[in-house]
């Protein structure tokens, strides 16, 4: 199991979600997602404050990470727009 946690510090340190870290340790270390979770859980518990504040800021990353995908997405139709009436 201690090997299960240092591995989800390593996620966390990426900024991965629980999910994603299964996903993961699934994939890249043989290990069961059921035991990713069981080990993620209890660090919760050991560690709450530390975790409420992670999915706050994961929450905010992807809510920040959206915006700025529709920036993007509305720069490049502009510029699309921008390069065919010029034609």
């Amino acid at each position: 199991m201690v090997q299960v946690h240092h591995l989800i510090e390593e996620c966390i340190l990426f900024n991965m979600s629980r999910e994603e870290c299964m996903d993961a340790l699934s994939k890249h270390a043989n290990i069961m997602p059921v035991i990713t979770s069981t080990v993620w859980k209890e660090l919760e518990k050991e560690n709450k404050e530390f975790f409420q504040a992670y999915a706050k800021d994961k929450e905010e990353g992807e809510s920040e990470m959206e915006t700025t995908q529709i920036i993007h997405e509305r720069l490049l139709d502009s510029s699309k727009k921008d390069t065919n009436e010029s034609d």
